[in-house]
């Protein structure tokens, strides 16, 4: 091989081993797991509420409280209503 390609090829391939440290940069970091669940029921609800608002109290004009979103029980709900409530 043609020592002015060999050079190419060299010079190519730290070009090539130089950019992997940058190109790591941009990898997302895995998702760390949630470690902890939290069941609240109804009757939580309510005495959080007077605990927090005693002036108000429990406000819950729709029932949310009382669904069962997609067949898994109202603890689910109820925990996936507060997620989307902190999130949001």
């Amino acid at each position: 091989i043609d020592p002015a390609c060999k050079t190419i090829v060299k010079m190519k391939l730290t070009v090539a081993l130089a950019c992997l440290p940058v190109a790591a940069a941009f990898v997302a970091p895995a998702p760390a797991g949630a470690s902890v669940k939290v069941q609240e029921t109804k009757a939580d609800l309510e005495a959080l509420a007077v605990k927090l608002n005693p002036v108000v109290g429990f406000y819950d004009p729709l029932g949310l409280a009382d669904a069962d979103f997609w067949g898994r029980g109202n603890e689910y709900t109820i925990g996936w209503l507060r997620h989307a409530e902190i999130k949001h």
